[in-house]
Formats: structure tokens, C-alpha cells, sequence
């Protein structure tokens, strides 16, 4: 029963990413002539147009946050970890910088069949709009790029700015909340 949940939230995501991104399949081809030499500099374009990452043990959840990751990381069962995580790396979606880890698996109409715990004693974030959604995290947050959210997720343990610019940046959605401190600290 436990695998036939996993293949359907894998053919799940895979849907979902499928469908939704038509604008990057387009951004990814307009990324990919720009790169052959004729019109973007290479300030223009992003580290990487991708898809989902859908990892079920440690090694493929390091890769999948990686700058040679996906845009999203999504698990499908707890993770704990004994060292730190590092988010890094500038990915689209629909045309914006984005980054998700996603400690959860949904249904067709987006609704949350399974939450996840993914455990490690500190994350730090350098991608730009990166949010943790639909999960908890144990752990401390360090956060280095703009755009940080806590969506419909809890985390466990404190969230550290390494600038108040990144601070002012930060939300917590739809129930997204963060049990200990969230201040800069340097």
C-alpha cells in the first residue's frame, strides 16, 4: 500500500509540474538558444530552468538542493540528517526566481495527503523566493537571499537573517509558523 503512494504522488507531481509549467518549457527553450552565443548575457540568465526532484533518502535530497539541483525538493517520508543542508543555487518557475522544499505529498486538486518531518541541526538558504512548505523542519534557518517563506509548514528551532535586508523580505503563509526566534544575526 505504502509503494502504490508513492508511484501515485510521483505521477502526482509529475502532473502538476507537467501542466503548470508550459511557461518554463518556453523559458527553458528561450534559455537555451540565448546560451548558444546570440543575444542574453550571462547575466541574464538563471543557473537553471528545471522540474521537480521527488527523493525519498539523503543523498538525492543534498542533489536536489544543490545549485546543480531542481527547483523543487520534494520528499516522500521523513529525512533526518547529522550535518548541515545548504539550499543553493538560482532556479525559475513560471518566469521568477524560485526554490521550494517541499515536505509533503498532495492529490490531484492540490490537497495534502502526507506531511513529512526532515530533521538537521541547521539549513542554510542562498536561493532566492526559497520556502518550506507543507512539512516541519527541526532545525535552525540560516537565510543569506531574499524572498524566504514559511508555508502551511512549522519549523522547529529559530530562523537567523545574515542581513535585515533578507529579514524585511521573509513571510509565513497559510498557517506557516517558526516556534523559535526570527531576528538577523551576523
Amino acid at each position: 500500500m505504502r509503494k502504490l503512494a508513492a508511484i501515485a504522488a510521483v505521477f502526482t507531481l509529475t502532473l502538476l509540474v507537467g501542466c503548470g509549467n508550459s511557461a518554463n518549457n518556453n523559458a527553458a527553450n528561450t534559455n537555451t538558444s540565448a546560451n548558444n552565443g546570440n543575444t542574453a548575457t550571462a547575466t541574464e540568465a538563471p543557473d537553471a530552468v528545471t522540474s521537480v526532484s521527488v527523493v525519498d533518502n539523503n543523498e538525492a535530497f543534498k542533489k536536489a538542493i544543490s545549485k546543480d539541483g531542481h527547483w523543487i525538493a520534494a520528499v516522500l517520508n521523513d529525512l533526518t540528517f547529522t550535518e548541515e543542508l545548504v539550499v543553493d543555487g538560482q532556479f525559475i518557475n513560471k518566469e521568477e526566481p524560485a526554490r521550494k522544499i517541499a515536505l509533503y505529498t498532495q492529490d490531484a486538486d492540490h490537497n495534502i495527503t502526507n506531511s513529512f518531518t526532515l530533521t538537521a541541526p541547521k539549513m542554510t538558504i542562498r536561493s532566492e523566493n526559497a520556502r518550506i512548505q507543507g512539512g516541519t523542519f527541526v532545525g535552525d534557518v540560516y537565510v543569506e537571499a531574499d524572498g524566504f517563506a514559511v508555508v502551511n509548514a512549522t519549523i522547529e528551532g529559530n530562523v537567523y537573517f545574515s542581513d535585515a535586508k533578507y529579514q524585511a523580505t521573509y513571510t509565513a503563509a497559510d498557517q506557516g509558523k517558526v516556534t523559535g526566534v526570527t531576528e538577523v544575526k551576523k
